[in-house]
């Protein structure tokens, strides 16, 4: 038996407890799988096999059937039916395949000395239960005249001749009409957030028409959209039946209730009856349409001037007619989406050929002919990529594009939608005629691709105000929420939204945003080859090698290939004194590179001619200043005389050295901090000290003492115990000591020592 979970406290797959009062408040939690009832228009018999012993019986077996509960309960079905109808349902039942395909069984039964003719229905549940329902055949046999062949053979071909959509949909609802009966039969369409339109309608003439209508998706909760998609068909013949309850309410050898999602008969939440009531409906049947297994409209049938029991075999040519008009339905859908796929990956292949032109900046190359607004219409596009800010078409200002990048970022997703950007950022000032909605591609390095689109108004006709969806009821002392009772048109102007963006649309940006990602890979990984190049290029050789001296250097580049902008030097100025210098220009890649050649080599063409290091730092800001305008660093420059250890020094901005040996701890160099190179009116004091023997230098780059899940201010004291504890090593030992892999900076290492 197909057993639904249920918790000590009643509670169902998490729904609500079986037998609780449901109003609108909770009829979203209402468990309608197991309601414990079914509709009287027939009897349900739930039967074990092999032995076809009745386990439960629908409390109506003795009014249809002529049965007590009492008589047929732990019986076989033979006492309820009699044998010759039993074998019959044996027979079917041993069959292999769907049982659904041998519905339904043409039963005689006699009830009172007359005989009666009876459908029945099989349906296997899991665990040997089969559920066979026994429903009353009023009128002529439908299989017994080629009436609902030929209807439906017609209505086939005059689907299969439908040039468009609304062909389609009206076709269904006049055959379904013809068909069943109905005084009113819709085509109901889903949106993407299952609010329901009626796009088609055949209708009686004196009734009011629903063609055009929107209902809220609160109409038909969730759980009802998902039995839906697996049970097809569902009937109410009678909207005032009272409900026959299942005897016993729950499984004997389980003490779990009957999930009756497969059961024609199955009873219905009382909310959905009191809602098909308020509509004046009498009688209502619905056929699911499906794509691609998914619940996307329904055949809605409504009948006012009393009950109405269409024969099953009519029902199941309506079924069909449905499963017909989905399968069309699908096909124009698949066709219209490959049509449009087509065209779009037609244009993204001009576009992205145009970016992998490595003469042309990518930004540049995104807006060329053709651009990405013929990609994806939009009223202007803001394109944010390698340091270039570009606009085509309509864009509002630079400031509400930043703030959209940075709400597109906050989604977590690769890429941002909105229809209502108003609703997004609601604090941003915002032009709808402009600006309304916007699709966003997160590119690396907060780069990104802004589509937006102007305000689209449009009306939505309602049947009844959708937010004003239930009306308060009093029963007895309580009171509880009722489905609305109002169903007239009401007219609602969608406004400061956009046209909403396609599901191809969305798929083509996407399919855009890999394709950047890749290409913005690819140039960053040229570049980054060209800047590691230049970058070694500009480091010494070799360092001199000085007699009671120890001079040694440590150059890592960051982890992942991320080239940065550090540099050394060290050389020996004509008249023997010793220059070293530690410099870090800020930023990554080819323009790092490109600055700190710059830097480095004007830098020790001023200290090679004599200068001292604070007055070759303050030319080389100025030289900064006026000719490199963006660029910004830091540089600690240092000049020794080798036979008495006095230094002259002077520091831009940079991380002071680090004093070691002689008879003081480790402590920094007596330097005076001055501004970094790129500051305007920069001032660069001079210092001086004695490297005493036995005393050491050490100079570094902030890669060396810089982590994430730490402050500098620690970085610096764990050198300083380094420092402590390695003495004399060379820079390299230091290096390691300091585990420089957990950086995401390059580092380098200076370390000097008079013997």
């Amino acid at each position: 038996m197909a057993i639904s979970r249920q918790d000590a406290d009643g509670t169902v797959d998490g729904l609500l407890p079986v037998g609780t009062p449901i109003d609108l408040d909770n009829c979203a939690r209402e468990p309608i799988h197991i309601p414990g009832s079914i509709q009287p228009r027939g009897v349900l018999v739930v039967v074990q096999e092999p032995e076809f012993e009745i386990r439960q019986v629908s409390a109506n077996v003795a009014e249809l059937l002529g049965h007590s509960v009492e008589e047929v309960l732990g019986r076989h079905l033979s006492v309820l039916i009699g044998p010759a109808e039993a074998d019959r349902i044996t027979q079917a039942a041993s069959a292999f395949g769907d049982l659904r395909q041998r519905n339904p069984l043409e039963l005689e039964l006699s009830i009172g000395g007359q005989i009666r003719a009876f459908d029945a229905l099989l349906h296997r549940e899991p665990g040997g239960v089969l559920l066979v329902e026994l429903e009353i055949a009023y009128g002529e046999r439908p299989f017994s005249f080629p009436n609902t062949y030929q209807a439906v053979r017609n209505s086939v071909e005059e689907l299969n001749r439908a040039a468009t959509t609304t062909e389609l949909y009206d076709t269904t609802a006049r055959a379904v009409r013809d068909l069943l009966g109905f005084d009113r039969v819709m085509v109901y369409r889903y949106d993407q957030d299952y609010n329901g339109e009626v796009v088609a309608e055949c209708k009686r003439d004196d009734l009011n028409s629903f063609l055009g209508l929107h209902f809220p998706a609160s109409d038909i909760p969730a759980q009802a959209r998902a039995m839906y998609e697996q049970n097809w068909l569902r009937l109410i013949s009678d909207v005032g039946y009272t409900p026959a309850p299942l005897v016993p309410s729950t499984d004997p050898a389980t003490g779990s209730p009957l999930d009756l999602t497969h059961a024609s008969l199955r009873s219905v939440s009382p909310i959905h009856i009191e809602y098909l009531q308020n509509m004046g409906v009498r009688a209502s049947m619905s056929i699911s349409l499906l794509r691609h297994g998914r619940l996307w409209g329904l055949i809605a049938c409504h009948h006012y001037a009393g009950p109405h029991l269409p024969p099953y075999g009519a029902r199941a040519a309506a079924e069909f007619l449905g499963s017909t008009l989905s399968l069309r339905l699908v096909d124009r859908f698949d066709d219209d989406q490959l049509r449009e796929r087509l065209a779009a990956q037609s244009m993204l292949a001009h576009i992205t050929a145009a970016t992998i032109n490595d003469s042309e900046p990518v930004a540049a190359a995104l807006l060329g002919t053709p651009s990405v607004l013929d990609l994806l219409p939009a009223a202007g596009v803001a394109v944010d990529i390698g340091g270039e800010y570009r606009t085509q078409g309509t864009v509002p200002p630079a400031e509400v594009v930043a703030a959209v990048a940075t709400w597109a970022r906050a989604t977590g997703e690769e890429t941002g939608t909105t229809e209502c950007l108003s609703r997004e950022l609601p604090t941003l000032e915002l032009d709808p005629q402009d600006t309304a909605g916007a699709l966003a591609l997160n590119l690396p390095d907060d780069q990104y691709v802004i589509w937006f689109r102007q305000e689209a108004l449009r009306s939505v006709d309602w049947g009844g105000d959708p937010h004003n969806k239930a009306i308060a009821v009093q029963e007895g002392d309580e009171i509880r929420l009722s489905p609305r009772k109002s169903f007239e048109r009401w007219r609602e102007v969608v406004d400061q939204c956009c046209e909403p963006w396609g599901p191809i649309q969305i798929e083509s940006a996407e399919m855009l945003r890999g394709h950047l990602v890749e290409e913005l890979y690819r140039r960053t990984r040229s570049a980054l080859r060209v800047a590691d190049i230049v970058q070694r290029s500009l480091l010494p050789e070799s360092i001199p090698t000085i007699s009671n001296w120890d001079l040694s250097t440590d150059y890592r580049p960051a982890v992942g290939g991320r080239v940065g902008g550090d540099w050394y030097d060290a050389f020996v100025l004509p008249d023997g004194r010793l220059t070293v210098v530690l410099g870090d220009v800020a930023g990554h890649g080819l323009a790092a590179a490109g600055a700190m050649a710059q830097l480095r080599n004007a830098l020790r063409s001023l200290l090679f001619t004599g200068a001292t290091p604070a007055d070759a730092l303050s030319q080389l800001n100025a030289f900064s200043r006026h000719l490199m305008a963006r660029a910004f660093a830091t540089a600690v420059a240092v000049r020794i005389d080798l036979d008495s250890g006095r230094t002259e020094a002077a520091s831009a901005g940079h991380l002071m050295p680090y004093l070691t040996g002689g008879r003081t701890p480790v402590t920094a160099a007596p330097i005076r901090l001055s501004p970094p190179i790129g500051v305007k009116g920069g001032s660069y004091a001079h210092s001086e000290f004695v490297l005493e023997r036995g005393q050491g230098l050490v100079m570094f780059s902030d890669g060396l003492v810089e982590r994430r899940d730490g402050t500098i201010d620690d970085g610096l004291e764990r050198l300083a115990r380094v420092l402590d504890r390695a003495g004399d090593s060379a820079a390299q030992q230091i290096s390691s000591a300091m585990r420089p892999e957990d950086t995401d900076d390059d580092v380098t290492v200076i370390t000097l020592r008079r013997r």
